[in-house]
């Protein structure tokens, strides 16, 4: 029996109504902040990410679902969204553009890691960019676009981890600082981690290895080797950052997982999730549409992964609000009822007036016990009898009354006790 593939998911009708929730309060903030919305294809050169995201990275190295196209061109699918967003900023010309250019994206990715609670190998994110300027005033907007997000999507606890990488001035200097404290302890480190440090040694601080955390603990500082103009961005951001009192904390550690980083880098982690506190991250990447053939231009964003934060709202219990859905089902006694119900079911959905037909030749009690399952408020029962008296009988679901109510005023009726019941509190 075929299966959905490993690492992938199905997303049942019952799970919607959180994705509804969630997408809704994302494309809500995003406009709330003045970002707009692009979508760039699911698939690129693999160049571009080759280049954008960098050798060396888990990402480009064992994560990238690449594959040659049967006109040869080397593809892969989307493993993340800025380098696609920054290859569409070069392409349609948007240095031109009221800068800074404040774009979103929601859609799939792809990575072939190992499959985890809110992690998969075809998984959904939230993606935010501002383009165009260097000000720590747009790195502490694209923040709290994230802080709001997460707030009015019920977290509570929410605090920052913060760092600064450096930029291409001073990062040499804390490259070497890395690489000669951890030659030293080469003979300590694993065979992942000492490919780390002879290709890209920041990495090696996101080693996930036991044995390597008591080395990292004892690593020299990026912030220890900022340059005056890096070093001003980091303090300007901590200030803004206390003016609006949030939280954060410095963790020297922090790198994210992407060569294209500069400067700024954070994490947004919230309480009471479990051991995963980091619910979104992101940071600068100044450097990157440079190289990608195109000026230099500072740029800063975050990405969000919507399985992980549907994950954490069921664990902190947030329930979303309910889906609309149908209210009615019309009930056709005999064939000669079916063509009018089938007009009385157009009739009611015109109206706004959520409506299913009773399909088939089932007895009206199958059909009322259909509707009874599908928790809908009323049935219209239409036959011959009702037919020639111009009228339906529409039958109180929860209470079994019925009431016969002219063809002529049933949607009428049905919008007034819809409003009776919003009115009392109860659902129909």
């Amino acid at each position: 029996m075929y299966q959905a593939p490993r690492g992938t998911q199905d997303i049942l009708p019952a799970e919607r109504p959180y994705w509804r929730y969630v997408t809704e309060q994302m494309h809500t903030v995003a406009a709330l902040f003045g970002y707009q919305q692009i979508d760039t294809p699911i698939f690129e050169e693999t160049a571009l990410y080759v280049r954008g995201v960098g050798e060396g990275t888990d990402i480009v190295d064992k994560e990238m679902y690449s594959f040659q196209d049967k006109g040869g061109a080397e593809i892969t699918l989307r493993p993340e969204f800025t380098a696609g967003i920054m290859r569409a900023y070069i392409e349609h010309g948007m240095h031109v553009w009221p800068q800074p250019v404040k774009l979103y994206s929601i859609g799939p990715i792809f990575r072939y890691e190992r499959p985890q609670a809110g992690r998969f190998r075809q998984h959904h994110q939230f993606n935010v960019e501002a383009v165009g300027e260097i000000d720590p005033a747009v790195d502490v907007e694209v923040m709290s676009l994230a802080w709001t997000l997460l707030s009015r999507l019920g977290y509570r606890g929410l605090s920052f981890q913060l760092n600064s990488t450096g930029c291409p001035k001073c990062r040499p200097a804390y490259r070497a600082a890395l690489v000669g404290y951890f030659q030293a302890y080469e003979a300590n480190l694993n065979e992942v981690d000492r490919r780390r440090l002879e290709i890209n040694p920041l990495r090696l601080l996101d080693s996930k290895e036991e044995a390597a955390q008591p080395l990292l603990d004892r690593a020299p500082h990026s912030a220890d080797y900022l340059c005056d103009e890096c070093a001003d961005h980091f303090a300007s951001l901590r200030g803004h950052l206390k003016a609006l009192e949030m939280p954060y904390s410095v963790n020297f550690r922090l790198v994210r997982g992407l060569d294209y980083y500069t400067k700024t880098v954070f994490e947004v982690w919230a309480s009471r999730i479990g051991a995963q506190a980091a619910v979104c991250g992101g940071g600068r990447y100044d450097g990157l549409i440079e190289e990608l053939g195109g000026p230099p231009t500072p740029g800063i964003g975050f990405g969000m992964g919507i399985e992980r934060v549907i994950l954490s709202l069921k664990e902190q219990g947030v329930e979303p609000p309910t889906l609309p859905a149908p209210v009615v089902q019309v009930s056709p006694l005999g064939e000669t009822a079916r063509v009018p119900a089938i007009e009385l079911v157009r009739d009611l959905r015109a109206a706004g007036i959520g409506a299913v037909l009773a399909f088939g030749n089932r007895s009206l009690k199958a059909q009322l016990k259909s509707a009874d399952k599908a928790n809908l408020a009323f049935t219209l029962i239409l036959g011959e009898q009702e037919l020639a008296s111009g009228v339906t009988v529409v039958r109180d679901m929860r209470t079994s009354q019925q009431t016969p109510v002219s063809l002529l005023e049933v949607v009428s009726w049905l919008q007034n006790a819809r409003a009776a019941c919003c009115k009392s509190g109860s659902t129909v």
